[in-house]
């Protein structure tokens, strides 16, 4: 399973609508508007975006607080860090990790190398330094997906140093940042630096709830940026991402930031406790709207099926682990499910009662 998301797929599981906790989208929904904004000006269909995407542009560095020539657009955060990868000489990656940063690197041919988190899912720092080499692209995720943690500011900040000294660039993957509990902003902490040696990406998919429209945004030097956009195809940000990003990045009121976050945090808080009472599993605390948990009985494929067949699609994790060496004392398989609505998390959590108590599948 290399994505969530695809209910299509899967449809022959289940006689009726399938509940979705493969993919991680804020279960508040779109900002108020996005639809009324796009149907009033469907009309735009009817010619060529701009092909230098000035006002979307310019509506994302003021969002994320960067000048507009620090600023990167994509079809989805994914061709950002395609772009990235393939400019590299080559690609760092720390396991279990987004499975596109092994997939982008060999797609362009450049060789892929694996550090293993430590058995927390921390970062391992010193192998991290001990690996990277000049001109290598490190790729972290903040939040990492799947584990949901974020990068603490005193090590991001260590490892920053230690590109710069090695003469790397690290891009950071923040597609959840909006949706996880970090205490910073890295925007912040790396403009003072001009951005150098880093990228920052971000996209409309989660928090925004948008993943439709595949729009992806960075921040980053400007030298860097004039080196990826004559990469890029012309008119890659299709007019409804168009429409859209001007006006969330306009018009999205504190209220939906807050109202998001807290209930977030309330649902996650509300499927750890009761997750964590079913002994036939692990979970892993997070920081961010998905949950990873340890299988202790059983596999992903039986998990998996056993779900579908009562209406909901779960994460296999294995693509995540794959070019993972085996974590230490990490035994099993692995799943991951989206924080959903309230009603949602109380089916799956009705459901995860009876998959502790019939026999498991080996």
């Amino acid at each position: 399973m290399q994505h969530g998301g695809d209910l299509i797929s899967f449809s022959h599981y289940f006689d009726g609508k399938l509940i979705d906790f493969s993919s991680n989208i804020n279960p508040v929904g779109i900002p108020l508007r996005v639809q009324i904004e796009i149907i009033k000006k469907i009309s735009q269909v009817q010619a060529y975006p701009d092909l230098q995407y000035r006002s979307l542009k310019k509506s994302v560095a003021g969002y994320l607080g960067c000048e507009i020539n620090q600023t990167l657009l994509g079809n989805g955060a994914v061709e950002l860090i395609d772009l990235f990868t393939s400019i590299a000489e080559r690609v760092v990656i720390c396991t279990p990790c987004f499975s596109e940063y092994e997939i982008r690197a060999r797609v362009h041919g450049k060789k892929c190398v694996s550090v293993s988190l430590n058995t927390d899912f921390s970062l391992n720092v010193s192998r991290i330094k001990k690996v990277l080499q000049k001109n290598d692209l490190l790729v972290l995720a903040n939040p990492n997906n799947p584990t949901g943690l974020c990068i603490p500011e005193k090590t991001l900040f260590e490892i920053y140093k230690i590109v710069r000294e090695k003469e790397s660039f690290l891009l950071l993957d923040e597609a959840f940042f909006e949706l996880s509990s970090c205490k910073y902003n890295s925007i912040v902490l790396f403009k003072k630096h001009s951005f150098k040696n880093i990228a920052i990406i971000r996209a409309a998919t989660k928090f925004f709830a948008l993943p439709g429209i595949r729009l992806g945004y960075a921040c980053t030097n400007y030298s860097v940026v004039q080196k990826i956009s004559p990469l890029q195809l012309p008119w890659h940000i299709n007019i409804f991402a168009d429409i859209a990003g001007n006006y969330i990045f306009n018009n999205t009121q504190s209220a939906f930031f807050e109202k998001s976050q807290q209930y977030l945090i309330s649902q996650r808080n509300y499927l750890f406790s009761n997750l964590s009472k079913i002994k036939s599993i692990q979970v892993f605390k997070s920081e961010c709207n998905f949950i990873l948990i340890q299988l202790l009985d059983t596999t992903e494929d039986f998990a998996f099926d056993f779900f579908a067949r009562r209406g909901i699609i779960i994460r296999k994790a294995g693509s995540f682990f794959k070019s993972a060496n085996k974590l230490a004392g990490m035994v099993g398989e692995f799943i991951r499910i989206a924080v959903r609505t309230k009603k949602e998390n109380k089916k799956i959590l009705k459901v995860f009662k009876e998959f502790e108590n019939i026999p498991k599948a080996q």
